[in-house]
């Protein structure tokens, strides 16, 4: 498993681990977080488990917003049936994410900001193709 401070230069990673030994709130919180960026480099048996322990210290941190973060991982949202909990374990079998769909979501709701006060679905149609082409309508020079 890849270190979780590989990123960071030598000097960055000797205070980082020394954080702990501060009994920061922030270095506790930073350390859950890594934690939980962690659970991708799990291998595959391991992952609910892990995440099980995540979740437990999350919980018992008596930080109030990584409590809340870690329930809103545990509970579903209230437009979703379905918990965040298990999109996240379902994530190591298809490897599929939302964000791509997120995105294009995002896209039309711009587009359908830009195109009030046209009258057609047409318009509508334009503006989302316009949008998301990324079409180039500069004049040659």
């Amino acid at each position: 498993m890849r270190n979780r401070y590989s990123r960071f230069p030598w000097p960055q990673r000797a205070t980082l681990d020394s954080l702990p030994t501060h009994h920061l709130k922030t270095a506790r919180a930073y350390q859950i977080r890594l934690a939980f960026q962690e659970l991708y480099q799990q291998d595959s048996p391991k992952q609910a488990q892990y995440l099980k322990r995540w979740y437990f210290w999350a919980t018992h941190c008596r930080l109030p917003p990584m409590i809340d973060a870690a329930y809103t991982v545990k509970r579903p949202p209230p437009s979703q049936g379905q918990a965040t909990w298990n999109g996240i374990l379902r994530w190591f079998d298809s490897k599929i994410a939302n964000g791509m769909i997120e995105g294009i979501n995002s896209l039309m709701q711009a587009a359908k900001a830009k195109a009030r006060g046209y009258r057609s679905i047409r318009n509508l149609k334009a503006m989302v193709y316009l949008l998301a082409g990324k079409l180039d309508l500069r004049l040659p020079a």
